[in-house]
């Protein structure tokens, strides 16, 4: 629903990225800074494990394809100063959701998950502060946009009490980080209140 205006993934790509790091080389300490935290130093540790920026790029859109996302494709070169690479690939709402979807699914995803479920307090917004879901596990992304304002986004997924799931894409652009929480933790009550009306699934 709403606007579905593609924007650049932020640190949510850094669950892919962290699915590809640990294809690539097992369970590295990285990891858990990069996804609990969101830091940067971390995610370029774990891109930088995977080879040159062409083969990193390969290997995180590989995981994309295995996540049902058919086009989304993370760029290998700098496009933006100042900002890491992957954290500018252009990710779509639908094709974001469609891999949270398949993301409990995959092989060997079960560390990545386990790091979303316990995510810090710059995190704790949008899915994460639902009440009603039995547990939730997140990767949030924010950033100035292209040309003005504030674009944060959310994967998520709702964990039932039946054990089945359901995934969530969200993301706003407005003028703050502040506002850009605010705006998601609207559509998080919204998900709150129809939460028995939600698709839900199992693997």
């Amino acid at each position: 629903m709403g606007d579905q205006t593609p924007l650049v993934a932020w640190s949510s790509i850094k669950v892919p990225l962290a699915v590809a790091s640990q294809r690539a080389n097992g369970q590295s300490a990285p990891q858990v800074p990069a996804i609990v935290e969101s830091d940067n130093s971390a995610a370029e540790q774990l891109w930088g494990s995977l080879g040159s920026d062409s083969d990193a790029a390969a290997a995180v859109t590989e995981v994309l394809r295995d996540g049902g996302d058919t086009t989304t494709t993370v760029p290998s070169r700098h496009l933006r100063d100042g900002f890491t690479i992957f954290g500018q690939t252009t990710w779509p709402l639908p094709n974001a959701a469609a891999f949270t979807a398949h993301l409990p699914c995959m092989a060997g995803t079960e560390h990545v998950l386990s790091l979303m479920r316990q995510v810090a307090g710059n995190q704790q917004w949008g899915v994460e502060a639902m009440t009603s879901p039995r547990s939730t596990a997140v990767k949030g992304g924010w950033g100035p946009g292209a040309t003005s304002g504030y674009v944060v986004r959310q994967i998520g997924l709702i964990i039932h009490a039946d054990g089945s799931m359901t995934a969530v894409a969200m993301a706003t652009s407005g003028p703050s980080l502040d506002s850009g929480i605010s705006a998601l933790n609207v559509v998080a009550q919204q998900l709150d209140k129809s939460i028995r009306k939600l698709p839900r699934g199992r693997c």
